[in-house]
Formats: structure tokens, C-alpha cells, sequence
């Protein structure tokens, strides 16, 4: 019986094509010999991937799909489905230890050969892979297989494979829940962490997110444990190659009902555990050890985790946790809450903004628990943190940028996570150096007496502890910070209103206009441009940070609009490129809100160039930088060149830029200056206008503030209360 074709979307011949969105549109309509819908709905109609290829070849579009959709479609024409996807994992860490010349080496072989030499390569590391077996690869995996290698080659990593993969397996098994911990947040977790750590375990690994960030700061054994076998395979991969210097131990299980660890004792346990879980074992696990605070009630799974990390810990070690606010104030958990408080176990609960983690509209939480020690100093104090509103400083500027671009993401912005892991980095090293002298702040940080949280509800929530203090601010500091806010905003305001007066534009005529486009690939071919990147994490070849004072740019930075503000260590590389005005800085991963692409001034110039950025250095004889970044960080164009779900990849060789003579490319970039000049005035406007409003309205409500009285009768509206 013949094979069935695989079927693709209008987005997916997009990328195929290297063409956008609109472009497929449009053939869809003025080509009558357009390939029909072979499924799909009205709405959603899907096509066949031969058909489709056969039409864009008699047109003469080369593919220049992105190696990690052309392994997602692979997949999909497979008819094995997740029985060849779970085969593959443990080839991406075969082929992500190979050289570069091997690789090449490998597709270049006859298919017979490359079955054999991917079943001997499968066969040598599966040991180190959980779950793995012995695997026999057919004549109609090698689709799939080149594909993979493909995609390894690209990225030199094995991370979009192992995306990829992972995507599929969970599709097919249909799997919820699994939801990567985002790396800021992970490396937030693992620097909350006092001291140096040697042993580190998750044990709900997922991904691997945190036991990577752990490896980052020096962690040399990682331990993790998840249900998902999947999700376990991904992670000892992912860390394998992401670590090769640690000593990394991966198992298949429920750490609750079956751990694989249960004799191991580590110096932390970083972890983000499922939420919400009723059935996590309560009436089996009933009588089991680990419950030396209480019995966790059946409502309260993250408590059962809580005390399950405590467990592994040595006497003094720390563990970090990601838990839903409601487990710090449920009735049902007062009991085991009170008891973990009386102990000391708790050392700090740090808020976070919504946004920071899924699910993106609850503000969750960092526990950080300390397995009490016999020997160590009484804890009388616990330290709250609320970062809500340090972390949504850069909320504004993000949310308009998106609006005027049109970037596609969440409709909720991304955290500010340098200011959000500056402010409970330094408070908690604060009060970790000596809580008893403590200084709090107002509005953000504030140390609890054990004693005044033993009440009735033991409620846990920071912003009950912390908001109170904001009575500690003097009235009349109060009433100069208002209004020196206030003046800001005035002249904001006035700024923004002298940028909207550009008119420089009018109507292209009665169709849009058309223009022949490059890829940034073929403009490097050219000599037009240069591309850069810094080495992606753990594949570089010294794995020494770079040393020296110098900030690096991130991609928070460039959708925020800020100056850089990543730290030298951050970077797994000694020579990361560095930036210099007039560069064009692009945002490596798409989603999210806020811009995509900036153009580097005086304040960038000197930055290192962070990970997760590309860089385009124009040729100012060829190419104009405020052009190429309007048409680079357009919203199509990004959309045509990413790939991916969860984690959305923008590959930079496939951006298009439009073919323009010099002269009115500068037409075009004194155009888009002008439009970032505006959204920038608007965000700062916006930024300003919340933050009076904010101190107008928390000082009248908090009694620091009054308003004052009228100077004459007819400044005053009659309203419900007037005579």
C-alpha cells in the first residue's frame, strides 16, 4: 500500500518557500493551478507536501525551509509516529558530540551506511539515556534521519532537535502540563542558592532548565527524576551536552511515589514541580518518612514536594522552589505551613509578576526552604520579597512597542528580569548575610518575626507582609517623589507630542507596493552584511567567561528598550563579538512583547552581544542600518523565518530585506528612526503616566498624601457628596 503524503499548512509553505505568510495568500487566489486542500477545515486547510513541492519547483522557489521544520515535517510523514521520535533522542546526542566535518562525513553516506552508522551511534549512548533501548532503523526512517542530522548541524547544539522531539512525543501521547521553566527564571532559582553547590538535584527535572542554570554557577553532579520519560530523555541529553564536565544522573519515575534517589542526600534541590495534583500518592504515601512536618493533606501536593526536597537536603542546604501562590495561604495547608515556619525551614518567600512563568496569569512564588541543622544559629526571622512591581518596570515600553510593531506573542508582557533578579538577589543576600539587622524596604522587602506569622491562618503571601510597610515612607518624601514623577511625565508628555507631528508619508497608490527581496544569507554572501553570534550556551571552546566589567546585551533588552544590562559571566565563551554603533541587534528568539530588532547607539556600543541575540553589522556603502532594521524586525518577516512551538527560534539567514538603491533605503530608515522615536516617547509616557498615578493614588489611600483645598469656589465639581 503506498505511503500517504505528509500534509502541511499555508504557514509551513511559507517557510518552505522562504516566502510570507501574505505571499501563500496570494498565490492561493491568483493561481488557478494552486495545489487543492487535500484536508484540513475551510479555515485551517491543510495540503500535500508533494503537490506543494512539486508546484514551488515548476516556479523555480528553491526550499529554504529551517532544518528544524523540515524534522518536524519528516515526523509527520512518518507513519511510525512517536515510536521513531523516542528512537531519536538518543541519536541527537550522538550527532550533537560530533564534530562538524563528521557530521558532513555522515550525510554524505549511502542510506544503508547511515542506518548503520545511526543505530552503532544510538547503540553507544544509550546507556546514558533513560529509557533507552536497542533500536533497528528501516529504509523509511531516513527521511527522518537526515532531517535530524540536518537540524543538529544548524545549530550546532542539538537543542532544536531535542525541541522538536520532545514536541512530537508529547503530541502523541498526549501528555499535559510539561512546561519548560523559562532560563531567566531558572538562573534567578539557582543563584538563590547561598554559597557554592556540588550536588544538585531536580526532581522534577522536566526539561532540564534548572539543573542547566545550576550547571552554569559550577554544580559538578546533577540529579534528576521525572514521570515524563520523554521529558527524562530531554533533559539527560540536554545536560549531557550542555554539561559535559558533570557527572549527570537522569531517571524515569514519580520521585514522589518511586524515588530513584531515595538514599541521596545533595547540597540544593532547584525545583518546579506540577501543580494542582490530587492524585500525587496522599493515601499510599500516608505514613511515609519524608512527612516530618505533617502529613501533606490531599489538596496540598506542592507541600508534599516541599518536604520531599527537604528530605535530600544535607543539614544547612537549600532548596528552591517554584510553587502556585495559593499554597502559601490555603486553609487546608496551615497546619504543615506552621510547622515548616516553627522549625525554620522557611527562609524566604519571593512574589513574582504574572508573566514569569506558565501559567502566565498567576503571580507565582520562589520558596527558598534550609533543612534545619542541629547545629546552626536559631532562625527567628522569614524574609518576604515582592517583586510585582520591580519586575513589571519595563512592562509598558514592551507592551507598546509590541502594539506599534505588530510582534506577535502573549498578550501578557515579559518580565523586567534584570530589575526583578536584582532586587530578590540583593535582598536575599542581604538578609541571608545576617537577618537579625536586616534593614526593610518599603514597598518590596521586609523580614517577619517567626512568632508574628504562627497565627490562625499562617498566611505566607509576601504582599501581605510586605505592603503593610509602606506607611514607613515620610510624607513629605513622599510628596517630592510624587511630583518630581509628575514633572517627568510633563515633559514626556511634550516630547511624544513632538515626535506624533511627523507626516512624512502618504498613500503607495492604489495596490501595495512590490519590491524584489534577499535573504540576509545572500547579503552576507555579498559582502553587504556581516552576521555574528555569540557561541550558543556549552558549546564553545575555552568554557571560560569572559572577564572584564563590560554589561551584555540581552534580548530582554532589545524588547524593553533599555540599556544593556546582563552581567560578563552570564557568557560560556572568552570572545563574544562586540557591539559598535550602527550594528542591527535582533532578538534570536521571536514571542513575547516588545520590539525585535534596534539599531546600536552610543549606549550599546562596547556592550558584549548576549546569547540569545543576532547581530547584523551593514556595510554603510551598501546597506542603510535604520533600514535594515525596520525591515528586519517587521512582524511578517519574523514570522516567516522562526520556527518552533513552545520556544519560538528566529533563524537570521532567512530574514528578507527588500533590494533598494541606497537613496531610498535612507528614506525608508529616516522613516522608521522616526517611528522609534515615537513609540519610544509613547512608552515612556505610558511608563510615567502608571507610576504618578500609582504614587497619587497609594499615598491618598495610605494617609501620606491629601489633596489639596480648592482655591476657589468654582475649582470645585459638585458631586454625591456637596450639600
Amino acid at each position: 500500500m503506498p505511503q500517504p503524503s505528509a500534509q502541511v499548512t499555508a504557514a509551513e509553505i511559507s517557510r518552505i518557500a522562504g516566502v510570507t505568510r501574505a505571499t501563500v495568500s496570494n498565490w492561493r487566489r491568483r493561481h488557478d493551478d494552486f495545489p487543492a486542500p487535500s484536508g484540513g477545515t475551510d479555515s485551517s486547510p491543510l495540503y500535500d507536501l508533494v503537490d506543494v513541492r512539486s508546484w514551488l519547483g515548476a516556479r523555480g522557489y528553491t526550499e529554504t525551509a529551517d532544518p528544524a521544520e523540515e524534522l518536524r515535517t519528516a515526523l509527520r510523514l512518518h507513519q511510525q509516529g512517536g515510536g521513531l521520535t523516542s528512537s531519536l533522542l538518543p541519536l541527537v546526542l550522538a550527532a550533537a558530540q560530533c564534530t562538524p566535518e563528521e557530521r558532513t562525513a555522515l550525510a554524505d553516506l549511502s542510506d544503508p551506511s547511515l542506518i548503520v552508522r545511526a543505530e552503532g551511534a544510538s547503540a553507544d549512548v544509550a546507556d546514558l539515556v533513560p529509557g533507552a533501548e536497542a533500536v533497528r532503523f528501516a529504509g523509511e526512517d531516513i527521511g527522518a534521519l537526515r532531517a535530524l542530522l540536518r537540524c543538529v548541524q544548524d545549530d550546532g547544539t542539538g537543542e532544536a532537535a531535542l525541541a522538536v522531539l520532545a514536541e512530537r512525543e508529547l503530541e502523541d501521547s498526549a501528555i499535559g502540563g510539561t512546561y519548560r521553566t523559562p532560563a531567566p527564571l531558572a538562573d534567578l532559582m539557582a543563584r538563590l542558592v547561598p554559597g557554592s553547590c556540588e550536588r544538585v538535584l531536580d526532581p522534577a527535572c522536566g526539561s532540564g532548565s534548572l539543573l542547566a542554570a545550576a550547571a552554569r554557577l559550577g554544580a559538578g553532579s546533577l540529579y534528576g527524576q521525572d514521570a515524563v520519560t520523554v521529558q527524562a530523555q530531554r533533559s539527560a541529553v540536554s545536560l549531557l551536552l550542555a554539561a559535559p564536565n558533570a557527572d549527570v544522573e537522569v531517571r524515569v519515575g514519580d520521585s514522589l511515589r518511586a524515588d530513584a534517589f531515595a538514599d541521596l542526600t545533595v547540597d540544593a534541590v532547584l525545583c518546579n514541580p506540577p501543580y494542582g495534583d490530587r492524585d500525587w500518592g496522599h493515601d499510599e504515601l500516608a505514613y511515609d518518612s519524608r512527612w516530618a512536618y505533617g502529613v501533606p493533606p490531599r489538596a496540598e501536593s506542592e507541600l508534599a514536594w516541599a518536604q520531599h526536597a527537604l528530605a535530600h537536603l544535607v543539614p544547612g542546604g537549600h532548596a528552591v522552589m517554584l510553587l502556585p501562590p495559593a499554597t502559601a495561604s490555603r486553609a487546608s495547608g496551615r497546619r504543615v505551613r506552621m510547622d515548616l515556619v516553627r522549625s525554620g525551614a522557611v527562609r524566604a518567600v519571593v512574589a513574582l509578576p504574572p508573566g514569569a512563568a506558565t501559567p502566565l496569569h498567576v503571580g507565582l512564588q520562589i520558596w527558598v526552604l534550609q533543612r534545619p541543622d542541629p547545629a546552626g544559629p536559631e532562625r527567628k526571622t522569614v524574609l518576604f520579597v515582592d517583586t510585582a512591581e520591580a519586575g513589571s518596570a519595563g512592562d509598558r515600553t514592551s507592551a507598546a512597542s509590541a502594539t506599534a510593531t505588530g510582534t506577535r506573542g502573549s498578550s501578557r508582557p515579559a518580565p523586567d528580569w534584570a530589575t526583578l533578579s536584582e532586587t530578590a538577589l540583593t535582598r536575599w543576600a542581604a538578609f541571608a548575610e545576617d537577618p537579625d539587622v536586616f534593614a526593610d524596604v518599603p514597598g518590596t522587602a521586609r523580614a517577619v518575626p517567626v512568632v508574628d506569622l504562627l497565627d490562625d491562618v499562617v498566611d505566607l503571601t509576601p504582599a501581605r507582609h510586605v505592603r503593610a510597610s509602606r506607611t514607613d515612607i515620610a510624607p513629605a518624601e513622599l510628596a517630592r517623589e510624587t511630583e518630581e514623577v509628575r514633572r517627568r511625565l510633563v515633559s514626556g508628555a511634550s516630547a511624544l507630542g513632538r515626535a506624533a507631528r511627523y507626516t512624512g508619508w502618504s498613500a503607495a497608490g492604489p495596490a501595495p507596493r512590490e519590491w524584489r527581496t534577499a535573504t540576509a544569507a545572500d547579503l552576507a554572501r555579498g559582502g553587504a552584511l556581516t552576521l555574528l553570534r555569540t557561541a550558543p550556551e556549552g558549546r564553545d571552546a575555552t568554557g571560560e567567561a569572559p572577564s572584564g566589567t563590560r554589561p551584555v546585551l540581552t534580548g530582554q533588552d532589545i524588547a524593553r528598550g533599555t540599556a544593556p544590562s546582563g552581567r560578563p559571566r552570564s557568557l560560556l565563551t572568552g570572545s563574544p563579538p562586540v557591539i559598535a554603533t550602527g550594528d542591527v541587534l535582533v532578538r534570536a528568539v521571536a514571542g513575547g512583547d516588545g520590539a525585535m530588532a534596534r539599531v546600536a547607539d552610543e549606549t550599546d556600543a562596547g556592550a558584549l552581544l548576549g546569547p540569545q541575540v543576532h547581530l547584523f553589522r551593514p556595510d554603510p556603502a551598501r546597506l542603510d542600518a535604520w533600514f535594515l532594521a525596520g525591515f528586519l524586525g517587521s512582524a511578517e518577516n519574523i514570522a516567516a523565518a522562526s520556527t518552533g512551538s513552545t520556544i519560538v527560534h528566529v533563524s537570521p539567514g532567512r530574514l528578507r530585506v527588500p533590494l533598494l538603491p541606497l537613496e531610498e533605503q535612507r528614506r525608508y530608515g529616516d522613516a522608521f528612526r522616526r517611528v522609534h522615536t515615537l513609540r519610544a516617547g509613547a512608552a515612556r509616557a505610558m511608563d510615567l503616566a502608571d507610576e504618578t498615578a500609582r504614587l497619587l493614588a497609594g499615598g491618598l489611600t495610605g494617609g501620606g498624601l491629601v489633596p489639596s483645598a480648592p482655591s476657589t469656589g468654582n475649582d470645585r465639581t459638585s458631586g454625591a457628596g456637596s450639600a
